[in-house]
């Protein structure tokens, strides 16, 4: 297991220390080639602020990795980006890279879920190895051995609130330290904004049924709710534009084990209409590149089995 400290701006702590109500942040790097495989979905990002602070202020746990563009990035995570709006947001990025700020700059988002934060009293030195010249991550390996950075981890989250997400309807279940032997690094799930752009990405910014991409029309479906024992997870999704959603969800459109559309009989009896479809079905719907993203086995069956209409 691995933990990441990463550098952070001291105005964006604060202003997620300060709303208690997010659950999820993007830690967004500037540059969109700079890409992050220090972690693995479930294993800590602390914060570490800038000099003259240089202090562990709170973290979160690793959902995945996206280049998303800045108007993506805020349509899912919102103030979780530690800005509060879309034009503070850009402008931040902007003065990075040195640009004019737009919404279509593309940047990385290293995803966090279950963000944890403790109050500035209780704020942890830096640890003795970070180097003041790394200007964005150091990895840690957490072997269980009782290191120095695992005390901190432990300590600092000991002194915090742990903004767990609640699966189910999406209300952020607060929960106060102290927390001892880090209950949510088994959580392998992404959080809903991450599972929204992760989806949006791996599905190469297309209706996996009709291929549209006109960005503001898409959505990020569960195949398997979570309210029915779904997670958040890409082989969980779906990109489908929201007309398309709206019938997957209600039985008139599903897909099974081959990835194949499967159109209901339903959808012209209950409405006459439902050409577009009928003419893809059958067809292999669009898929992401790597095999393990790809819709998985049993929750196609589920749907199939529990919410298409015969």
């Amino acid at each position: 297991m691995r933990a990441v400290v990463g550098v952070t701006d001291n105005a964006w702590a604060a202003f997620l220390r300060a709303r208690p109500h997010l659950t999820e942040a993007n830690f967004w790097l500037p540059s969109p080639t700079a890409g992050f495989k220090a972690l693995r979905p479930g294993e800590p990002f602390l914060f570490k602020t800038h000099h003259p602070q240089n202090q562990l202020v709170g973290g979160g746990f690793f959902s995945g990795f996206e280049v998303l563009s800045v108007a993506e990035a805020w349509r899912f995570f919102g103030e979780g980006n530690g800005v509060s709006s879309l034009d503070d947001l850009a402008r931040s990025i902007g003065r990075y890279r040195k640009v004019e700020p737009s919404p279509s700059m593309q940047i990385g988002c290293v995803m966090l879920r279950d963000l944890f934060f403790c109050e500035p009293e209780g704020a942890l030195p830096a640890p003795a190895d970070f180097a003041p010249n790394i200007v964005r991550f150091k990895g840690y390996d957490l072997d269980g051995r009782d290191s120095p950075l695992e005390r901190q981890l432990q300590a600092l989250l000991d002194r915090s609130t742990i903004r767990l997400q609640d699966e189910l309807d999406g209300t952020p279940s607060v929960v106060p330290g102290p927390v001892f032997g880090l209950p949510v690094l088994s959580a392998r799930r992404a959080g809903q904004a991450s599972f929204k752009g992760l989806v949006l990405a791996s599905y190469h910014r297309r209706c996996a049924v009709t291929g549209g991409h006109m960005s503001p029309t898409l959505q990020a479906a569960h195949i398997r709710p979570v309210s029915a024992g779904g997670q958040n997870a890409v082989r969980n999704g779906l990109l489908l534009r929201s007309d398309v959603h709206t019938l997957f969800d209600a039985g008139y459109l599903g897909v099974n084990e081959r990835h194949e559309l499967q159109v209901s009989t339903r959808l012209w009896t209950d409405f006459g209409n439902g050409k577009e479809f009928y003419a893809r079905h059958g067809e292999v719907i669009g898929l992401p590149d790597k095999r393990a993203d790809r819709p998985a086995p049993e929750a196609v069956t589920w749907h199939m089995d529990t919410v298409f209409l015969r």
